[in-house]
């Protein structure tokens, strides 16, 4: 499995304990040897800083990292400016996104689509970065259709995407399906699935409604059965997950991303599991 990317992202923490608690999660994390760590960046530059002094932080460590930088709500400007601040730490690596547009703001900005960030780092940086882009298997909620969605996703690859990292999904099938229509696309970037371990339901039923990511019918009734028991949400959980993981590798998955919410526990032991480490 050597020739498979391995990698897990972090939030950039907003208090003292946040950063201290982030410390131990990668300290744990570390020992697992992904290939990079990616750290968020918050809608319209919220947290730009913070992501970066989070990124500098782990590549102090001795460790690859990736912040991520979304582009709706920014102007060229403001978007050079923070590339020429990663260049000049050293930083070669980015996941480019189109964000949510900021609260209260009712114009997109001078960038409209994660294609035209992708399309503005090449012109402004060459090949200085590795790129990736998100990738949306049951499709980005705001796309009109699927068909739709996988053409704005090969718009991305056009402009100098090196890879991709999908939202997180629960049904295998719909990450082998939309592969498939990339490839009939003439897309072969590769496509690393996000993975979202299971531990508190009604959290993720609120992510899921806000990203769009479906949680199967069974899946939502099983968990909502164990009611506030948490051990066995989480025991079903790294069940199901590991199961999930083992057949995307199986397919042809060229690696995972790990959707940690800053905790180590059930990646490292989803890891263990799959003999990663």
């Amino acid at each position: 499995m050597s020739d498979r990317v391995f990698s897990i992202e972090f939030f950039p923490p907003k208090t003292p304990e946040g950063v201290d608690k982030l410390r131990e999660t990668r300290r744990q994390l570390a020992q697992l040897k992904p290939r990079f760590f990616s750290v968020t960046f918050g809608a319209g530059g919220s947290t730009r800083d913070r992501t970066l002094e989070t990124v500098l932080e782990i590549q102090g460590e001795g460790l690859a990292a990736a912040p991520h930088l979304s582009c709706v709500g920014s102007t060229h400007d403001s978007i050079r400016e923070i590339l020429n601040t990663y260049r000049a730490h050293g930083i070669r690596h980015i996941v480019a996104l189109r964000g949510d547009l900021p609260s209260g703001m009712a114009e997109p900005g001078e960038f409209r689509y994660a294609c035209d960030l992708v399309e503005f780092i090449r012109r402004e940086t060459g090949d200085w970065f590795e790129i990736e882009v998100a990738a949306y298997p049951e499709m980005h909620p705001q796309a009109r259709n699927f068909r739709d969605d996988l053409v704005n996703f090969k718009h991305k690859v056009d402009a100098g995407a090196n890879a991709a990292i999908t939202q997180y999904f629960f049904n295998a099938d719909a990450y082998f399906n939309f592969v498939a229509e990339c490839d009939e696309l003439g897309v072969h970037i590769p496509v690393v699935p996000g993975i979202m371990p299971i531990s508190n339901y009604a959290q993720l039923a609120r992510f899921s409604a806000a990203c769009g990511a479906e949680i199967p019918r069974w899946l939502a009734r099983k968990l909502e059965a164990y009611h506030d028991d948490t051990a066995s949400i989480r025991a079903f959980g790294l069940d199901f997950i590991t199961g999930l993981c083992d057949r995307l590798l199986r397919g042809g998955a060229p690696g995972l991303h790990f959707y940690t919410l800053n905790q180590a526990a059930l990646t490292t032991t989803i890891w263990q599991r799959l003999g990663l480490d």
